[in-house]
């Protein structure tokens, strides 16, 4: 059996302990059922476990719209899928509980081997804040109560538009508002930090340039509505590290108050930034057990519980 994971920006499938994550952005009519073929083509296994995200992507004028495309979508490659919901159960048609399920398979798994913790997942785009030891009352919960709650944040490791997590940066020691325009993303600033490498930048760059640390740079400039040689280098690195510090401080100030809430005795983290997070908030970086599954551990997740259910 293979694990898919399908987002609104990237598709996640799992074949075994290997895994594939193929840039896959809805909105701009990315051609997710080529994709899934190709995959079918590559790995044969007739049997897929899947849970979604991408059914929120904007081109879609519904979620229930979404879901069936998505449905439909994996269906042609995989005509037995079986699809996760938020109810905790597999389906085989396109109903409203499959929408945003992702989260709850990598806590459904996850539950067992860590009773105590807070699942803490940085991807791309978005950072779920999972309290394990509370898993039935999770059940049942769309993205707009686990916003309410706290338990997802928008913000992640590459798609995060700056502007969004900060109003104002110090540029040569004054203090100046951020301009509400998609010029710098998260990965710019990452990149530029060295928290990630241009392999790691799969997202397009808001300007579809290069992804580079010169281009970067440039990007991050505009933030403030400048060139590059107006408030030079260490003025575009001192924009990333600005917005990495309120970046970083808000997760950990969510991530603490669930761990206090549901009365966790630690955290663990999963996801494309896990290993940042994990060593800049003291948690355990779920990469070093799961390898490369971290990546992509809603894919693995629902797999490995659809496979637990077949043998129960």
């Amino acid at each position: 059996m293979i694990g898919i994971d399908v987002g609104g920006a990237n598709l996640k499938l799992v074949d075994g302990n290997r895994v594939t994550i193929q840039y896959c952005p809805l909105w701009e009519d990315a051609p997710l059922t080529d994709l899934l073929h190709a995959f079918r083509s590559a790995h044969p296994d007739p049997d897929a476990a899947v849970v979604m995200s991408g059914e929120l992507a904007d081109c879609f004028g519904t979620k229930l719209e979404g879901v069936r495309f998505i449905v439909e979508s994996v269906q042609e490659a995989y005509p037995d899928a079986i699809f996760y919901g938020i109810d905790g159960t597999f389906h085989r048609g396109p109903v409203a509980q499959l929408a945003a399920a992702n989260w709850l398979a990598s806590a459904d798994l996850l539950r067992m081997r860590y009773p105590r913790a807070v699942l803490l997942d940085i991807g791309s785009t978005t950072t779920d804040i999972i309290p394990l030891p509370e898993f039935s009352r999770l059940l049942g919960l769309t993205d707009l109560g686990r916003l309410q709650q706290g338990f997802l944040l928008y913000t992640g490791l590459l798609r995060t538009s700056l502007a969004t997590q900060i109003q104002t940066v110090k540029v040569k020691g004054d203090e100046t508002p951020t301009c509400a325009e998609l010029f710098a993303i998260a990965a710019d600033a990452h990149l530029v930090l060295g928290h990630i490498t241009p392999r790691t930048y799969t997202c397009d760059p808001p300007d579809r340039g290069e992804k580079n640390v010169g281009a970067a740079l440039r990007r991050l400039a505009r933030v403030v509505c400048a060139d590059l040689d107006e408030i030079g280098p260490d003025g575009a690195i001192e924009i990333a590290r600005q917005f990495w510090e309120a970046q970083r401080d808000r997760i950990r100030a969510a991530a603490d108050r669930v761990v206090r809430e549901c009365g966790a005795d630690s955290v663990v983290v999963a996801g494309i930034g896990s290993s940042l997070f994990a060593r800049e908030l003291g948690g355990r970086d779920l990469a070093r057990e799961l390898g490369a599954v971290s990546d992509a551990l809603p894919a693995f997740a629902v797999k490995e519980v659809a496979l637990r259910e077949a043998g129960s």
